[in-house]
């Protein structure tokens, strides 16, 4: 299991990588587009729709790496037991909210599914509202390997601890 979840973070990299291109250059097109007077209406909604992805799975990529930001100044200062403690409680609140953006964002993805792209008629915002939920089901995941790591290393910290 723990193959496969590694080798789907490279696939979201990689997915995030081409979406941020992707933007880059559809936003890059639109502008040299509407200079010349020639502007492309699909262009920004688009870059819009391709954010709405990478956003969530970029956040994916960065947490299953430990690169988000965070403040420890106080943390930093706790017992190593208690630093355990302290990423636990925080990863069952980011746990709660993951399950907050699948139930309310499958909600709000339904409730979209008519309203259309400015400039994209026939595309449905709900394909956007779609990143919500399944952003949320990514980090979520996420969460859960990262809470099964935090209580092998409390649980190794015990064992160490009865045998001195």
């Amino acid at each position: 299991m723990r193959k496969l979840y590694e080798y789907s973070g490279k696939i979201e990299t990689f997915i995030v990588e081409v979406l941020l291109i992707a933007m880059a250059i559809l936003v890059f097109i639109a502008g040299v587009s509407r200079t010349i007077h020639r502007p492309i209406g699909w262009a920004n909604p688009l870059a819009s729709f391709l954010f709405a992805w990478s956003v969530f799975m970029a956040t994916d990529a960065a947490f299953r790496e430990n690169k988000i930001m965070s403040v420890n100044i106080l943390v930093n200062k706790l017992p190593e037991r208690m630093k355990s403690y302290t990423k636990l409680f925080n990863y069952f609140v980011i746990l709660a909210f993951c399950i907050f953006l699948i139930v309310f964002g499958i909600k709000v993805s339904y409730i979209m599914r008519f309203r259309t792209f400015e400039g994209m008629y026939g595309f449905s915002y709900m394909w956007a509202g779609l990143s919500v939920p399944v952003g949320g089901f990514l980090i979520l995941v996420t969460t859960i390997f990262k809470i099964s790591d935090e209580i092998k290393t409390l649980r190794e910290g015990n064992k160490s601890q009865n045998k001195s």
